[in-house]
């Protein structure tokens, strides 16, 4: 492996950031019941690893907080949010913002995770790896249930460090 200097390094990782934050990405809220309560993620790294079986993967870039309980977890559900959600990506992806408070739709599932209402799809998880890559975690999960089939809205994209839509006239072929 090659060794760069500390100023070639930060500046590979700058245009790093800026190639990826020209690439859109879909945006899903993560949550499990955790040591001490429901516990949540904004992750905009879900990708479909498989579908015969069904496995996900996503990345935790930080192993404090909400992030470290994740990471703990056997089992989590994974919410694929819609244009409608701007506002919970928003809110779980903030460290100070209250995620489980009186004004969030959620309720407990019987495994006591929290399932947020009013979302696209969620993917109900069981965790089979978590494999350290660089200062994050990637997660691998295998998909148990499907608890609600899809929404018809469109999907909450992350582009430019900011949430959009597809819009009407995203077909091209």
């Amino acid at each position: 492996m090659a060794v760069q200097a500390p100023e070639l390094q930060q500046g590979l990782s700058d245009a790093f950031r800026a190639a990826f934050g020209n690439h859109p990405a879909a945006v899903a809220v993560v949550t499990a019941a955790g040591a001490r309560g429901p516990v949540g993620i904004t992750a905009s790294s879900v990708i479909s690893v498989s579908a015969d079986p069904a496995l996900l993967a996503f990345n935790v870039s930080a192993a404090r907080g909400s992030a470290a309980e994740i990471l703990a977890a056997d089992s989590l559900l994974v919410h694929l949010l819609t244009t409608q959600n701007a506002a919970l990506a928003a809110a779980f992806a903030s460290p100070t913002a209250e995620r489980f408070g009186v004004d969030m739709p959620w309720s407990a599932l019987a495994d006591g995770g929290p399932l947020l209402h009013g979302v696209g799809t969620v993917l109900r998880c069981d965790i089979l790896s978590r494999t350290p890559a660089g200062p994050a975690t990637l997660v691998v999960a295998q998909v148990r249930e499907i608890l609600d089939g899809g929404s018809p809205a469109e999907p909450l994209l992350y582009h430019r460090r900011g949430y959009h839509s597809l819009g009407a006239h995203s077909l091209l072929a």
